[in-house]
């Protein structure tokens, strides 16, 4: 049996674990994210690279409230920490950051000689222009790169980089990730050789504000960058005063500020300044007739309004926001539209696949015309719901969110995936007065 949160009822580990979720009994309540998952694997990576290890913000949250992601990437950071010895091996379980992230951490590394594997699923999403890239820049030095079917993936970095040309060239029209993961390679590289490195992009970068975020990281923890629109480059780096602190996590502030709005309660570490893309959604919910507010307490917010028409969101700024919003669409008045809704394809799930299921099994349809996915809300909302999570830790929290929203009991197939970002989600729910117990 798995915890699905202190306070909360346990259920079976297995794909066919179901909990009923009754929304009927709200009270207003504070509600409060994790730490953010994208933040601290940034964060993590350049606290080691610096000498900041461990890194307080991190090690000041309990494991059982550290979203599994960021658990995985600092067993990651750990093995490569160890002195040099035999093949190491990382499991990055479905963490797509962590292992795209870790390759490269692998790679700048001297001498170290890594075997990542992960989930099936993780096999699957595509890795293919970071391993190019790195192949590219590195294999002249030494750098081998192994690829299972599809694991493992085992990389042996060479031990002096100094003879290569400094700089990375990587497409931008699948993943920010593989930029941001090249990037903190830029970053390892610079304080060991105290040369420049770059990154070079070719094409439109999809989800363009992560790298936005990685570059924040980069000058909190004291790089110099160069910047252009297609080239990023690690020029310097003078250590910081202090070593900064984690804000919560925008991603999980989106689910919380709808419940939080409807239960009457608040939401807190929301800090509006925090530079992550999925604090798109206190701009996107005044669309709707939404209005996120200060609540006293710095960095708490509370949602007022009434909701009226329908929104628009695309998944080029802020693609983890897209399931959030679909729920939210599902209660609102008139259609809403999601464009760029491409990405979605190739997340934990098909994430575009189980946004459509969500909205069918609420009764409402979709439209989706090649990236434009059209959502119209039901005329009335069902007595009652029941959504398959597929794995996906946003599917699962998503459907929790649209049952709070509509008032609507939700059987929910397969909770435990929230682990992934968000370990505590279930006690907020708790917290709000929603009834979390076995579904038989």
């Amino acid at each position: 049996m798995a915890r699905l949160d202190e306070g909360s009822p346990p259920v079976s580990t297995t794909s066919t674990s179901r909990i009923l979720v009754d929304p009927r009994g709200l009270r207003a309540s504070p509600l409060t994210p994790p730490v953010s998952k994208s933040d601290a694997q940034r964060a993590l990576v350049l606290g080691h690279l610096t000498g900041s290890w461990p890194l307080p913000s991190v090690q000041a949250e309990s494991d059982e409230d550290l979203p599994a992601d960021v658990r995985v990437l600092r067993r990651g950071v750990e093995a490569l920490r160890l002195p040099a010895g035999p093949v190491r091996d990382v499991d990055c379980a479905d963490g797509g950051a962590p292992f795209r992230i870790l390759a490269t951490q692998v790679a700048v590394t001297p001498g170290a000689h890594v075997r990542l594997t992960g989930t099936p699923r993780l096999g699957e999403r595509p890795h293919g222009p970071l391993f190019t890239s790195l192949r590219d820049a590195l294999g002249p030095a030494g750098l081998t790169l192994t690829e299972g079917s599809p694991w493992p993936v085992e990389l042996c970095a060479p031990k002096d980089t100094s003879g290569v040309a400094p700089v990375f060239r990587v497409p931008g029209a699948q993943s920010s990730q593989y930029a941001s993961s090249l990037l903190l390679g830029c970053a390892a590289l610079y304080l060991r050789e105290r040369r420049a490195w770059s990154v070079e992009i070719e094409g439109t970068l999809t989800s363009a504000g992560y790298l936005d975020l990685t570059v924040t990281w980069l000058k909190r923890f004291g790089f110099v960058l160069e910047e252009s629109p297609s080239r990023y480059t690690v020029t310097g780096y003078v250590a910081p005063p202090t070593v900064p602190s984690l804000p919560g996590d925008w991603s999980s502030l989106g689910y919380l500020l709808l419940i939080a709005w409807k239960a009457g309660g608040t939401a807190e570490r929301a800090d509006t300044g925090s530079a992550h893309p999925d604090d798109a959604i206190v701009r996107l919910i005044q669309q709707v007739g939404l209005k996120a507010v200060p609540a006293g307490s710095p960095y708490t917010l509370k949602v007022e309004g009434k909701l009226s028409g329908g929104l628009k969101a695309s998944g080029k700024e802020c693609p983890d926001l897209l399931p959030t919003l679909a729920a939210l669409a599902c209660v609102l008045p008139a259609p809403s539209t999601l464009t760029d809704v491409g990405i979605l394809r190739v997340k934990e799930s098909d994430r575009l696949e189980g946004i459509r299921s969500l909205v069918a099994a609420y009764g409402g349809t979709t439209d989706l015309q090649g990236e434009t996915l059209e959502i119209r809300p039901p005329a009335a909302p069902p007595t009652r719901f029941a959504m398959d999570s597929r794995g996906d830790h946003r599917l699962a929290m998503t459907s929790a969110t649209l049952s709070v929203l509509s008032g609507t009991p939700l059987v929910l197939t397969g909770p435990e995936c929230v682990e992934k970002s968000f370990p505590g989600f279930w006690r907020q729910l708790s917290r709000s007065g929603v009834q979390i117990s076995p579904e038989s």
